[in-house]
């Protein structure tokens, strides 16, 4: 799948299960009585579904020899998701769904400018624009906007 209103339209379903997962989840750590156990609980659950997938679908495993000549980084995706989990659970019930994502936005827009800007983690090289800018402040000013009102 190349088109990329295909890929819009995936992006804006994937987008939906932000806040229904941080809704889930909250609801999850009332029974657990912790964020970080309830994180634990759904990352256990993602990792059932995604072995499953692997094992069904007979996806090649990589060699494991290879796994000391990777970057250190390379294995902080699931470190940074756990967090972001974690966090959207505790967040979830203190702002509200809209606000809390309001300023996931935000700050993956900002990350996402320098990412590009610098061209790291592999990310293909665009450098800031005033309009790039601007759109992204717009974005925080969104943010400011659905907290306030």
């Amino acid at each position: 799948m190349t088109n990329p209103w295909l890929l819009a339209l995936l992006a804006l379903v994937a987008g939906t299960c932000i806040p229904t997962q941080a809704g889930i989840n909250a609801r999850l750590s009332l029974w657990a009585r912790s964020p970080v156990l309830a994180a634990t609980i759904s990352f256990l659950i993602g990792t059932v579904v995604l072995l499953s997938y692997v094992l069904t679908s007979r996806l090649q495993l990589p060699d494991w020899r290879t796994v000391v000549g990777q970057p250190w980084w390379l294995w902080s995706g699931g470190a940074l998701g756990a967090f972001f989990v974690a966090t959207t659970i505790y967040l979830a019930p203190r702002l509200g769904a809209t606000s809390m994502l309001a300023w996931l936005l935000a700050g993956q827009m900002l990350a996402a400018l320098a990412l590009d800007h610098y061209g790291l983690l592999g990310y293909p090289i665009q450098p800031l624009s005033l309009g790039r800018t601007m759109g992204v402040l717009l974005v925080v000013t969104g943010a400011f906007m659905v907290r306030v009102f």
